[in-house]
């Protein structure tokens, strides 16, 4: 993402998963009670990594607001060991790098793209249940068809593509509705955000700077 990006291999449930940690310079304009924030990759079966340039965007902006950013490889992906698990063993392995970083009252912040926005749905659903709620959970293309997305928060960002062919916008508006959950809809952007990752990271900025 930047030269001062730093890789780390952290212990997970089927071995080392390799993360990239970013942290804010000191021009950063830091939240009051910014901490750090985990990014969710894609499908590790379809490219998925976490230099995948949405996750890099959501990055991007974290950084911008003063926030340490942790990416993970989940299993199987780049330096992480063992194989796709399906979801769940996915889930585990974003919780087990949380855990390696975490430490006494830090503030967490979520985010994922495509199936990262499952794994990262069911990660701060189990914050939550911990009684340490995520600050911020952003959602990016979520992976409403093809995996159980956990229930989220009023206060959960969604952003989608008017015209993703990947992730079509009715389920997701379904599966948001049921939530009484608001959808930020980008007009003629697909599943990727190509050409609008700088919109995309606007709008998270505006979202986490007024939430």
């Amino acid at each position: 993402m930047n030269p001062r990006t730093r890789k780390q291999l952290v212990q997970g449930p089927s071995g080392v998963l390799e993360c990239a940690v970013d942290e804010p310079d000191g021009a950063a304009q830091a939240h009051p009670d910014a901490g750090s924030v985990l990014l969710c990759h894609p499908h590790p079966l379809h490219g998925g990594t976490l230099d995948n340039k949405v996750v890099q965007t959501l990055a991007r902006a974290f950084v911008q607001l003063g926030w340490r950013v942790v990416r993970l490889n989940f299993r199987g992906v780049g330096e992480s060991a063992g194989s796709w698990a399906q979801g769940p063993g996915e889930i585990d392995d974003a919780l087990a790098v949380m855990a390696a970083f975490d430490e006494p009252g830090h503030v967490w912040s979520v985010g994922g793209f495509s199936f990262g926005a499952y794994v990262a749905s069911h990660v701060a659903q189990q914050r939550l249940a911990a009684q340490r709620a995520a600050r911020h959970l952003v959602l990016v293309g979520p992976a409403v068809v093809n995996f159980n997305m956990a229930s989220v928060p009023p206060s959960t960002l969604v952003v989608h593509g008017q015209t993703d062919d990947v992730v079509p916008l009715e389920p997701v508006l379904a599966w948001a509705q049921s939530q009484l959950l608001p959808v930020t809809v980008v007009p003629g952007t697909g599943h990727f955000f190509h050409g609008q990752l700088n919109l995309l990271k606007n709008i998270v900025l505006q979202h986490c700077r007024t939430c």
